[in-house]
């Protein structure tokens, strides 16, 4: 089925997961919406449908969002059961109506994992990522006072490397796509940025074990190496680099 062309507009029906909170009964929901843009993103049709619910007195949709450029990693939920829609390295914010073809129902829903609580809706609790993050992800070494920019070189393709793990922006969609609801992309993409610069040499096997530590204390399952994580991943992080988190436990 092709795709509509751009500033033409389309019909949709957003068949939604309604879910007050955690412990209620929860299902979907169809809604028509008609004539919309194909200049618009998906989230702002979501908008035009809350402002539609809010004006009959009905409960909006919750979603969560904040950059709508593709860069603060909150706005993941599932499009027809694909982690961020159909669109490769594109997240939700980013999935314009253009991609989809007039008449195209769309079942949007949460992500689906037992570490990722649902707090309403379309809206899940990622906090056990900050978690894993607090357990190791970051450099404490006290150094002193700051060092010149240019006094500690790094390579240009160690630069790139690590540049290349640090842009994951901590979406959940690896965990979302995977059977085993792994977040073993996420914990070895923040392992392999400061793994590969200088600065994270001294705490570098002793966050490792931490990250990994937290991952399993969470609730996320191993990795079993089907690479949905990767596909499924709108910044394209590798999943070779789940493996280089393989051998920094088993010390190199």
């Amino acid at each position: 089925m092709s795709a509509a062309p751009a500033s033409a507009t389309i019909s949709l029906t957003l068949r939604v997961w309604r879910q007050a909170g955690p412990g209620q009964p929860g299902g979907f929901e169809g809604h028509r919406l008609e004539r919309l843009s194909t200049d618009l993103s998906l989230l702002e049709a979501l908008d035009l449908l809350n402002d539609r619910l809010l004006r009959a007195g009905q409960r909006p949709i919750s979603f969560e969002h904040d950059c709508r450029e593709g860069i603060c990693g909150s706005c993941g939920f599932l499009v027809n059961g694909q982690a961020h829609g159909p669109q490769a390295a594109t997240s939700v914010c980013q999935l314009y109506l253009r991609r989809f073809s007039d008449g195209d129902t769309l079942t949007l829903e949460p992500w689906r994992a037992r570490a990722l609580p649902l707090v309403a809706d379309l809206t899940v609790d990622r906090g056990a990522f900050d978690r894993i993050i607090a357990a190791g992800g970051y450099c404490s070494v006290n150094t002193g006072s700051a060092p010149e920019a240019n006094a500690i070189l790094i390579g240009r393709d160690q630069a790139a490397s690590a540049f290349d793990a640090a842009t994951c922006i901590g979406c959940a969609a690896c965990v979302a796509s995977c059977r085993n609801a792994s977040a073993s992309l996420f914990v070895a993409a923040k392992l392999a940025h400061l793994g590969q610069l200088p600065q994270g040499q001294p705490e570098r096997s002793r966050r490792a074990r931490a990250m990994v530590a937290q991952m399993a204390a969470e609730g996320f399952g191993g990795c079993s190496s089907h690479l949905e994580c990767e596909a499924a991943c709108p910044k394209e992080i590798s999943a070779d680099w789940i493996s280089w988190m393989r051998r920094e436990l088993r010390g190199g």
